[in-house]
């Protein structure tokens, strides 16, 4: 209990953890692409403008005065400035060098620069690339922006949980799967819930030594939002798992940890979000695995005892 009473300690409305992510967010990050692209839901048609224009060219972008960059995207300098602040950079100077250095961070990568969007007549080996690229950058810009203080926090609840609770659904539903896995699997009472009606139901019968995870890409999906919304006023701890620091997810939650990734052709976004969320999750997992170490190595070894003789041993 005096660890569960340590992570409600620093429940966030009131406490450090949304302080936390606050902080993060009024930062600039590495790649101030990343950021833009988590905050565009968020930001204003005409600032949505300024947005795509930053992400599509960070280089070419950079090289505009702001008179420029207000003509490209129709709209005026003070909304330019506007943008600035709303992705957390003091004026428009700071964002030309903020893309200034994102463009030469992509040049000097061991990526080249590969679009994420597929074409008709692209060939077998320029899809494998380019499915690979949008992969590869999820999971890279998925670290760089993630934050430290938040994911303590996010493992100390887990840890001093009496029960886990996960929802989400369609892509993110197998993301869920994979965290109950991994948790059930080292002795964590934990379950996912994927229809909706269940998980409404689970989130009644929580409580304040309870946990909820709430998995959603784009932060909108109400059937992810109403059970962690029902768990909360019942209590639980809500931790929410998004790419959009904004969304409606993330200001039901009590601790935020964000993915990276991009939509590109086919919504290719359901592709490269999962493989960022499961990065976050292996993340979470192994420092909640790393904090009860024997115990872990324990478990899963008679887990895999236990399944070890439905193996095969020959052809």
């Amino acid at each position: 209990m005096a660890a569960r009473r340590s992570a409600t300690a620093r429940r966030p409305g009131s406490s450090a953890g949304r302080h936390s992510s606050q902080a993060q967010e009024s930062d600039a990050p590495l790649d101030v692409v990343v950021r833009i692209r988590a905050l565009m839901p968020s930001l204003a048609p005409a600032e949505q403008r300024v947005a795509r224009l930053a992400v599509s060219d960070p280089g070419r972008a950079a090289r505009w005065t702001i008179s420029e960059y207000a003509e490209r995207a129709q709209t005026s300098g003070t909304t330019i400035i506007r943008f600035c602040r709303a992705i957390g950079l003091d004026g428009y100077p700071a964002l030309r060098i903020a893309l200034a250095a994102t463009a030469g961070h992509g040049a000097a990568g061991t990526w080249r620069a590969v679009s994420g969007d597929i074409a008709p007549d692209d060939d077998v080996p320029t899809v494998v690339r380019k499915v690979g690229h949008a992969d590869a950058r999820a999971v890279e810009e998925t670290i760089e922006q993630i934050d430290f203080a938040v994911l303590g926090q996010v493992v100390d609840a887990l840890i001093g949980a009496r029960r886990i609770d996960i929802y989400g659904v369609g892509a993110s539903g197998l993301v869920a799967l994979d965290l109950h896995q991994k948790l059930h699997r080292i002795g964590k009472i934990v379950y996912a819930w994927t229809d909706t009606h269940m998980a409404l139901t689970s989130a009644a019968m929580l409580g304040p030594q309870d946990v909820v995870v709430g998995i959603s890409y784009t932060g909108t999906t109400l059937d992810t939002i109403d059970p962690v919304r029902v768990a909360k006023a019942n209590g639980a701890l809500a931790i929410a798992l998004t790419n959009h620091p904004r969304s409606a997810l993330a200001g039901v939650a009590d601790l935020v940890l964000t993915t990276a990734a991009r939509e590109t052709t086919f919504r290719t976004g359901a592709m490269t979000s999962r493989i960022a969320q499961f990065t976050v999750i292996d993340c979470v997992f192994a420092l909640v695995a790393q904090r009860n170490f024997e115990e872990t190595v324990d478990a899963l070894e008679r887990t895999y005892a236990a399944i070890g003789r439905r193996r095969t041993t020959g052809r």
